[in-house]
């Protein structure tokens, strides 16, 4: 099944949620802000998009530039920064089985499903 990983704030987000509605396919939508991921789902997550953690951090965000922002940071430590502060999470995020990409630009989110 695909799952959509969404904030109904992000324009981006709520497009990606409409691609995936035009679709017709069958899909499930993960409000990340709401049900946080645990460490294992991210780790999944990420392992999914074949990247590092720090490619999915939103680095404009003001949290990641007061807190951590210049900090030399692993990977667990990158991945406990967003569990802690989920706004930090790249979105939106599809995952269809065996495929994964963070919907921007939104033609992503098309190539997977």
């Amino acid at each position: 099944m695909i799952k959509i990983y969404h904030n109904p704030r992000c324009s981006k987000s709520r497009q990606g949620l409409e691609l995936l509605e035009k679709s017709g396919k069958e899909f499930e939508i993960i409000k990340y802000l709401k049900n946080i991921p645990s460490d294992k789902e991210l780790t999944f997550i990420i392992e999914k998009l074949q990247i590092k953690p720090i490619d999915l951090i939103r680095k404009n965000e003001a949290i990641w530039k007061e807190n951590y922002k210049g900090k030399k940071l692993s990977d667990k430590e990158i991945i406990s920064a967003m569990i802690q502060n989920p706004k930090l999470i790249e979105r939106p995020i599809v995952i269809n089985n065996d495929k994964a990409t963070i919907g921007r630009p939104l033609e992503n989110i098309q190539q997977i499903i």
